[in-house]
C-alpha cells in the first residue's frame, strides 16, 4: 500500500504543480498562490470535519512545525528561481526534498534491502534528470543554488515532521496548511500583491482551485503513504512528482522530452521497481 499512495501522491502533487504552473502563466505565481492554498485549506478543512477523529496538542505542534517549513521552502524556492534558472533550482530543490526524508528514515531505523538502497538511489538521479529544463542563462549568484538547497530542505522537512504529527487524523495537516497560508499572505502583502489578476478569469481562477486541491490531495496521499510504511521510501517516491508535470505538459501543451528528461523516466521506473523488492 505505501507504494501505491507514495506513487499517487507524486502523480498528483505533479498534476497540481502543472496545473498551479498553468495558472501562473496567466496570473503570476504569488496571486495564484494566494488562491490556490486557501481553497486547498477550505477542502481539506471539510473533509477533517467530515472524518472526524481527536487530535492531540503534540500532533498539531508537530503539524504547525511541518507548515513552517513547507511555508518556508514554498517561498524561497521562488526567491531562488529569481536568482537562477530553473534548470539549476529545480533539480537541487527536488532532490533535496527526497534526500532529507530519506536519511532521517534511514537514520531512525529505516531497515532496507540492497535492492531498495540502489532503487532510491536511482529515483534520486530520476528526480534530477526529469526536473532539468532549457537554462535562460547562467546562474547570475550562488544565491540561486543555494536558495534552491534551502527551499529543498523545506519541503523535505515538511515531509519528515508531518509524517511524526500523524496520529491518524487529518487535523496536523490542516495545521499545516493554515501556518503555510498565513506565511504566504503575509509575504504577500509586503510585497504588495494580490489576487485579482486570478479572480477577474473564470478559466484561470478554475486552473487555480484545481491545483489547491490537488495539492491537498496529493499532501493527504503522502500522510497516508507514510502512516503504512517507511519514511525513507514514503519521501522519496512521493517526490518523484515532477515525472508527472513534465508527462502532462508534453500531453497538454505538446512540449517535447528532452534526451536527458527520457533517460529520467526510464531511471524512474527501475528505481520503482527496485525499491518495491523491499
Amino acid at each position: 500500500m505505501i507504494i501505491m499512495f507514495a506513487l499517487a501522491s507524486a502523480i498528483v502533487f505533479g498534476a497540481g504543480d502543472f496545473c498551479g504552473g498553468a495558472a501562473s502563466r496567466r496570473a503570476g505565481s504569488t496571486s495564484v498562490l494566494l488562491v490556490s492554498l486557501p481553497a486547498g485549506l477550505g477542502l481539506l478543512l471539510i473533509v477533517a470535519l467530515a472524518l472526524g477523529g481527536d487530535t492531540r496538542s503534540g500532533a498539531l505542534a508537530w503539524g504547525v512545525a511541518s507548515g513552517i517549513a513547507g511555508g518556508a521552502g514554498l517561498l524561497v524556492f521562488y526567491r531562488a528561481l529569481a536568482e537562477g534558472p530553473m534548470s539549476v533550482v529545480a533539480p537541487v530543490s527536488g532532490l533535496m526534498a527526497a534526500v532529507v526524508p530519506a536519511v532521517v528514515g534511514v537514520a531512525s531505523g529505516d531497515r532496507l534491502s540492497i535492492a531498495a538502497f540502489v532503487g532510491i538511489g536511482l529515483c534520486l538521479v530520476a528526480i534530477c534528470f526529469v526536473s532539468i529544463e532549457k537554462g535562460g542563462g547562467s546562474v547570475r549568484r550562488l544565491s540561486g543554488p543555494i536558495l534552491a538547497v534551502l527551499a529543498g530542505a523545506g519541503f523535505g522537512s515538511f515531509f519528515v515532521l508531518i509524517q511524526h504529527g500523524d496520529d491518524g487524523t487529518l487535523w496536523p495537516l490542516v495545521a499545516s496548511k493554515a501556518v503555510s497560508v498565513l506565511m504566504v499572505v503575509a509575504a504577500a502583502m509586503v510585497a504588495g500583491h494580490g489576487p485579482a489578476s486570478v479572480l477577474r478569469n473564470r478559466v484561470t481562477l478554475g486552473v487555480t482551485l484545481l491545483a489547491g486541491s490537488l495539492d491537498v490531495l496529493g499532501n493527504a496521499l503522502y500522510v497516508l503513504a507514510a502512516r503504512e510504511g517507511m519514511l525513507s521510501i514514503a519521501g522519496v517516491l512521493s517526490s518523484l512528482y515532477p515525472a508527472s508535470t513534465v508527462l502532462l505538459a508534453r500531453v497538454v501543451y505538446g512540449e517535447r522530452l528532452r534526451p536527458i528528461q527520457r533517460i529520467g523516466l526510464i531511471v524512474a521506473v527501475a528505481g520503482v521497481g527496485l525499491v518495491t523488492s523491499n
